[in-house]
């Protein structure tokens, strides 16, 4: 017969076991996080092994070596990547939480292989002639992931997070010709062939199209916090820039032909933007479905669509009835 400590300890792996999947654990899950360390592993190798061979096996490699970027794109990228270093943190803390981790260790956890997967990509990028190791990309992955840490140790809670909407502008067709004067292109062609024409690439690529946003959880920083104003309604501040075909200036050469093209900067001028709009924090919502609240964590990066005001640096200001 089983005594009472046995019968107890027995009943207790019983209720681990039947654990729903979806529901975090309440304390460490041995097999959920030696499953989550495998198959992080996993994906982290085959990303490393893909990344090399699909990206910078075409690129010509050279010694390690630095790259002052600071100012490309009008930093549209550098503010990707700290709204990537903020997503990734906060999905890795979700994770270690699902594993029954503790709080302040889950964000430790989260934050730290945040920092490893970003970090990962500038240590290659250091050794390719093309670019280099950006110092200024490590201090945009590290300012997204202090958003979250710093949250995190003020508020135990995410009151202000970081999102990303893409639209594609319709690009021009009008003719480029060549610095030499035997070759033309379109704004449109070279967009293509910078940013790729499908919504993954677009997504991911095309600077014209992204727009990063800060989105403030009104309710959670209101100090009665038995009013009536819907918890999960936000205000979002994001950032965005137009008619960039090439990094810096107006200029550019194509890297399979060497051709050099030299634009007016006077047609079509690059300019920044600055947007106000609405936004939804999806994990404020209430559901009693934990099948939904996953869907919410995963789609929590995402800014909803909403009527939006533009203020551009050309001194114009538009109003969006909706803007993605």
């Amino acid at each position: 017969m089983l005594g009472k400590n046995n019968f107890a300890q027995t009943v207790e792996f019983e209720k681990k076991e039947k654990l729903p999947f979806l529901q975090p654990a309440d304390s460490l899950h041995k097999g959920r996080f030696w499953t989550c360390a495998a198959i992080g592993a996993t994906m982290y190798g085959s990303a490393v092994i893909g990344l090399n061979k699909i990206w910078y096996a075409e690129t010509e490699r050279s010694s390690f070596q630095f790259f002052n970027d600071l100012g490309e794109w009008r930093h549209v990228d550098k503010m990707g990547h700290t709204t990537t270093a903020y997503n990734y943190t906060y999905l890795l803390f979700t994770g270690a939480k699902w594993t029954g981790m503790k709080r302040r260790r889950a964000m430790w956890t989260g934050a730290g292989l945040s920092f490893l997967l970003q970090g990962t990509i500038e240590v290659m990028d250091g050794y390719s002639a093309k670019w280099g190791f950006s110092v200024p990309d490590v201090a945009f992955n590290t300012l997204g992931i202090g958003l979250f840490v710093g949250q995190e140790l003020a508020w135990k809670e995410q009151r202000i997070t970081m999102k990303i909407s893409s639209t594609v502008p319709s690009y021009p067709t009008d003719i480029l010709t060549s610095v030499d004067g035997m070759h033309t292109t379109t704004y449109r062609e070279r967009a293509h062939s910078l940013y790729g024409k499908r919504f993954p690439e677009t997504l991911l690529k095309d600077y014209n199209a992204q727009t990063n946003w800060l989105s403030f959880n009104i309710h959670s920083f209101m100090k009665k916090k038995d009013t009536r104003f819907p918890k999960w309604l936000n205000v979002a501040v994001g950032y965005g820039a137009q008619n960039m075909y090439e990094g810096f200036d107006y200029n550019w050469t194509e890297e399979k032909t060497g051709i050099q093209y030299q634009r007016d900067p006077n047609i079509y001028p690059r300019y920044s933007q600055i947007y106000l709009s609405f936004d939804v924090d999806l994990m404020r919502i209430k559901t009693k479905s934990r099948f939904l609240k996953t869907v919410f964590t995963f789609l929590s990066w995402v800014k909803i669509p909403a009527p939006t005001l533009e203020f551009n640096t050309l001194g114009k200001v538009r109003f969006l009835p909706i803007y993605f």
